[in-house]
């Protein structure tokens, strides 16, 4: 009798351990399903992780991180700016997402060039 009780419990650890092993690896993070303190930790952490010598497509990031909070568009003749902004601090408990509380990714024809503050200056220098 003990003996089955204790292999339906290493059976049952078994089948939990597999699932957590599946979920882990194959379950891809929403952050449109986040509430809005994992969504701000989840953007901070992987704007954090950015490195100047990758070539990251905006693509790439609406992918990641899903739609911007805010996005403004700047059109040159020979190039294309887009800055997108992704809210990663809490200023003001309102209700409502403000640049202050974001950090921007500047695009230049789809290619992230800075982010952060220094993103925020050269749009804000162009054209």
């Amino acid at each position: 009798m003990i003996k089955k009780v204790l292999q339906y419990i290493i059976l049952g650890l078994a089948v939990y351990a597999a699932i957590v092993m599946l979920v882990i690896n194959f379950y891809k993070d929403d952050p449109q399903a986040m509430i809005w303190q994992d969504r701000e930790a989840f953007n901070n952490r992987y704007i954090n992780k950015l490195k100047p010598e990758q070539s990251v497509q905006i693509d790439q990031v609406l992918e990641t991180l899903g739609s911007p909070d805010l996005t403004y568009v700047k059109k040159q003749p020979s190039k294309m700016l887009q800055i997108v902004y992704y809210r990663t601090q809490l200023v003001k408990p309102d209700g409502i997402t403000t640049q202050d509380e974001c950090t921007g990714l500047l695009f230049e024809n789809g290619k992230l060039i800075l982010w952060g503050p220094a993103a925020n200056v050269a749009y804000e220098k162009a054209l």
